[in-house]
């Protein structure tokens, strides 16, 4: 488990906490106001109310009571620092003087106009004086319950994450050739629990599914390559008898073919089917793979009338282990016999590091060289292609097929080390 998770559940708790602290802080400094300002206009309210029975009972207008307030019948009489903002917005309750003063105004007959009552309150303020200590008490608090958040996130985190770091660390040990019997935390009654008890059940399977496969593998190898030898033994043998006639020779040269392809395509599954060691490999002559492959599949060659051009230098390789080089040409080179065109010429050239191997056939499928794909008058799967593109993955290569003017093209593109990826 990397701390990553950690610190963004912290970074979660603390920013929740901050936010919360800021927005109640905000609403207590607007009540705080809220409340010192309708005090105010209370003060004036009663003063208001005194002025109007006073005017209504004598005619005239009194003055006011409380020393912080003054009464003015004209606007021009009003505080140098207060006439020119109430000529403008005549129609505000509150406004802010120079030096400190503040003002709050009421008028006593239709708003805007004179009489005003006037109250200068920056004598009387309550809360501008506090201002400082209640922001330093708000941000103590803030920065106390931000602490707390993050000791709460770090506690939640590590309780968390503590088990999740051992299971993790069990998963990222676990090898193939040795799984763990049992994954930790399955006792547990929450999601760690449910995780540790999916993955064991997981790992059981994965056990049996890999001692399947070795068995397999093992057996098939066994199994399968004996009966192969033995019939490839049966059939050099009668193809060296001189009583066969030319009609049975040429039928135990297709049963010969086959079981040449047989043996190949057992081969490839084989090497497919092991795990790839990451050992470094290096280059294998591409010419005497080739040689040795028309020579054995000479018959086969002959009845499909078909010409092998070579335009491969000794000097040529390929970056690939020669048992994975050796499967890819024979894959290729087959495909290139089964499906090219009767009394054709197979051409196979190496340009820049680039093995080609060309062949006259019928137009391809869209699609050629993914599993399953195949033409109309293909006897197979369709595998063969995607049997070369598996080979080349873990050597980080790539096969690119094309037909163009009834001829079909493979190139097979490697990288310069020949290694496994995970090399």
């Amino acid at each position: 488990m990397k701390r990553g998770m950690r610190w963004r559940l912290m970074a979660a708790f603390a920013a929740f906490t901050l936010g919360v602290t800021l927005l109640f802080g905000l609403f207590a400094m607007l009540f705080v106001y809220a409340v010192e300002d309708r005090f105010f206009e209370q003060l004036l309210a009663q003063e208001a109310l005194r002025q109007r029975q006073h005017q209504a009972a004598l005619g005239s207008w009194p003055t006011p009571q409380s020393p912080s307030m003054q009464l003015h019948l004209a606007a021009a009489t009003l505080p140098a620092d207060l006439v020119d903002q109430f000529t403008r917005e005549p129609g505000r309750e509150e406004y802010s003087g120079t030096d400190g003063r503040h003002y709050h105004v009421l008028s006593l007959t239709e708003r805007g106009k004179p009489p005003l009552l006037v109250a200068e309150v920056s004598q009387i303020l309550l809360v501008r004086p506090m201002e400082k200590f209640i922001f330093g008490w708000l941000v103590a608090w803030g920065l106390g319950l931000v602490v707390l958040a993050l000791a709460l996130a770090w506690w939640l985190a590590r309780r968390s994450s503590a088990p999740l770091e051992r299971l993790a660390a069990q998963v990222a040990r676990a090898d193939p050739a040795c799984l763990p019997e049992a994954i930790i935390g399955q006792d547990r009654r929450d999601e760690i629990g449910t995780v540790a008890r999916g993955l064991d059940a997981l790992m059981t399977r994965t056990r049996s599914f890999i001692e399947r496969e070795q068995s397999f593998t093992r057996d098939a190898s066994h199994e399968l390559r004996t009966p192969l030898a033995v019939m490839r033994v049966a059939l050099e043998r009668l193809q060296a008898d001189t009583r066969l006639t030319v009609d049975l020779r040429g039928q135990l040269g297709a049963v010969q073919a086959a079981v040449l392809m047989m043996d190949q395509t057992v081969n490839t599954l084989l090497l497919l089917a092991r795990e790839q060691e990451p050992v470094p490999q290096g280059e294998v002559a591409v010419l005497p793979l080739i040689e040795e492959w028309v020579l054995v599949h000479e018959s086969w060659l002959d009845r499909q009338q078909l010409r092998v051009s070579l335009h491969v230098n000794p000097q040529d390789r390929i970056a690939l282990p020669a048992p994975v080089a050796q499967l890819l040409l024979a894959n290729l080179l087959s495909n290139a016999v089964a499906h090219g065109t009767h009394s054709g010429e197979i051409r196979i050239s190496m340009d820049s590091g680039v093995l080609c191997i060309a062949n006259p056939s019928a137009a391809i499928p869209d699609g050629a060289g993914a599993a399953y794909t195949k033409g109309a008058a293909s006897a197979g799967f369709g595998l063969g292609l995607s049997i070369v593109r598996r080979l080349l993955e873990p050597y980080d290569g790539t096969l690119e097929i094309s037909h163009q003017d009834g001829v079909t093209l493979a190139r097979v593109l490697l990288s310069s080390n020949g290694n496994p990826k995970n090399a």
